[in-house]
């Protein structure tokens, strides 16, 4: 409601056909353009017939491009679901095992190192980062290719791009895992385990872990849900077809029938991953019961 809202206050989206003519349009035409984009009503009112038709499965049609909202969407979805993917996998792959030896090594130069490399990650921007490595692997060495996904699936178009998108995350995963990992290693039963000859493996992967694992958890799905609705600084700097350089776009053109059903994907995909985080949970951590 409040980004339809929002929406109608950027300006009349008339006026870029307006622009597109080179001269104009007459009053006669704007009105019959008023009439197609349900723009000769009051905001209220149209709220309640666009929120009609989506309940219908009516998602409307782009303005800018008059095709189907659906399919305007639908050809970005791929290519962000898959660079989201291989920045989720980079992401977790690194920051999660590093954030476990960091807590297992605690106070060694290894933990030392680590710290920095997360005190990196999340103080390079985004931007920045993007631009250094296609600076210095693009331009310079020209091993990785730059400004476009590639015809199917080629690895190397993926990695820049990738890397760029997981850094952040990364370190988050890093420093959230090495806290949980401590808070569990510091345990009683930990302890207990430990005075009992339980061998320091079995106690690290079995025993704190597992327990120490919501923690991460929780924030992939975030970090997952967040790639996927489209991250725009990098999908700008890499010049990525996604949806994070479709909202800008539409934005910029006040495409609103675009816009809102982006925000209404976003918010379906935020309360879809809420409800399967809230049961994965239970299966992660016995001591979690629903009734």
């Amino acid at each position: 409601m409040i980004v339809f809202g929002l929406s109608r206050m950027g300006g009349d989206p008339r006026y870029f056909f307006a622009g597109q003519s080179g001269y104009g349009i007459s009053q006669e035409q704007w009105d019959k353009l008023g009439k197609e984009m349900g723009l000769d009503k009051p905001v209220p009112i149209q709220y309640l017939i666009w929120l009609g038709e989506i309940v219908s499965g009516n998602f409307g049609t782009s303005i800018t491009t008059q095709a189907p909202v659906i399919d305007v969407i639908g050809q970005r979805v791929s290519a962000t679901g898959k660079l989201a993917l291989a920045a989720w996998v980079f992401g977790t792959a690194i920051g999660v095992p590093l954030g476990i030896l960091s807590a297992v090594r605690r106070g060694s130069i290894i933990d030392y190192v680590i710290r920095v490399f997360a005190l990196f990650g999340q103080g390079f921007p985004t931007f920045f980062l993007g631009i250094v490595l296609i600076l210095i692997f693009s331009v310079h060495f020209r091993i990785f290719p730059v400004g476009t996904i590639g015809e199917g699936f080629s690895v190397k178009n993926y990695v820049l791009p990738a890397i760029t998108l997981g850094w952040l995350p990364a370190a988050s995963y890093l420093r959230l895992t090495r806290s949980a990992m401590l808070e569990v290693l510091d345990t009683e039963y930990v302890k207990l385990a430990r005075a009992k000859g339980v061998s320091r493996t079995v106690v690290i992967w079995k025993h704190a872990l597992r327990n120490a694992l919501i923690v991460p958890i929780t924030l992939s799905a975030f970090v997952l849900v967040g790639f996927i609705n489209g991250a725009v600084v990098a999908e700008t700097v890499f010049s990525w077809p996604g949806l994070g350089r479709l909202a800008i776009s539409t934005i910029q053109d006040n495409d609103f029938p675009v816009i809102s059903v982006l925000v209404l994907f976003t918010s379906i995909l935020y309360v879809g991953v809420v409800f399967l985080l809230d049961l994965l949970y239970a299966v992660m951590d016995p001591r979690i019961r629903y009734t």
